[in-house]
């Protein structure tokens, strides 16, 4: 599996990859949206983690691009934000999931289903 971490906290970037380095066969890393959507392009991973508050471009911003060139993506957007309109911009986004930062071990069980 190839996973690509897009978020600008360094910390939960070495988190999140301390969760996959046992399953992923590669693990792509960026702080930002533009660079998300240019490392997809070139990458094409099986997931994104995608966080939506960063610099130069946001999380959404980025799935969008992204979904709109690779319907078949598979983008988790993982946030501190947990509310109901976000849940339902990124579910019109074509998000794969919503996950909680508060909740980051969820992901393991989205991933490895």
């Amino acid at each position: 599996m190839k996973l690509m971490i897009v978020d600008d906290n360094k910390e939960v970037r070495i988190f999140l990859r301390s969760l996959f380095e046992d399953t992923a066969d590669e693990i792509i890393e960026c702080s930002d949206g533009l660079s998300a959507v240019r490392l997809y392009a070139e990458h094409h991973p099986d997931y994104v983690l995608m966080d939506i508050e960063m610099k130069r471009m946001d999380g959404l911003t980025a799935t969008e691009r992204i979904m709109k060139e690779n319907p078949e993506a598979k983008i988790i957007i993982v946030t501190s934000h947990n509310n109901t309109n976000l849940k339902e911009a990124v579910k019109l986004l074509g998000a794969a999931a919503f996950v909680s930062k508060d909740n980051l071990f969820e992901l393991e069980n989205i991933i490895n289903k």
